[in-house]
């Protein structure tokens, strides 16, 4: 029953844990970026553990992936647009042929036109979703920090995940 609640109290972790503002904001960004790329392959499999072993708010990096996946749906028409022109410009012909070549890279499904065209568009966007998440999070983050230590809410699920912590034991 706990484990319905683990992501709702790592949401709550990542409001009241003490992670600076510019790791709050670039597990925003990595997070949307992970959340736009298809799933089921290996390049999406390679992104998440980049942001698992980065050392950003992995409660803010989830909940963007989720919210990410989400509305990625609706972008696939522009992630096919744009890897559709990046597999067939003719400059590139070459470099698509020699990486599908390449060991396990056809694993990554990087010839699938929506795969590489969320690839690209999700890395275009991380850095500017940095900097303009970084001011929020920087002025927001202790506010709600704060207000989340007061809610009854909160300390039910962080008691629980001592609750849980002690029910492993047995």
């Amino acid at each position: 029953m706990l484990f319905l609640l683990k992501p709702v109290r790592l949401g709550i972790k990542a409001l009241l844990t003490e992670s600076t503002p510019r790791q709050l904001s670039m597990g925003f960004a990595l997070g949307i970026l992970l959340g736009l790329v298809p799933k089921g392959n290996l390049l999406a499999i390679g992104l998440g553990i980049m942001v698992a072993a980065l050392r950003i708010n992995l409660g803010v990096a989830a909940a963007a992936a989720l919210a990410a996946t989400f509305a990625g749906v609706w972008l696939d028409p522009v992630s096919d647009r744009v890897g559709t022109w990046l597999l067939s410009h003719p400059a590139l012909q070459s470099f698509w042929t020699q990486l599908y070549n390449t060991p396990l890279m056809p694993w990554t499904d990087f010839n699938n036109s929506v795969v590489i065209g969320s690839l690209l568009i999700g890395l275009v966007l991380v850095y500017p979703l940095h900097r303009l998440s970084h001011p929020l999070f920087v002025r927001y983050s202790t506010v709600v920090g704060e207000r989340a230590r007061r809610w009854r809410l909160a300390r039910l699920l962080l008691g629980a995940e001592w609750a849980d912590r002690l029910g492993s034991l047995d």
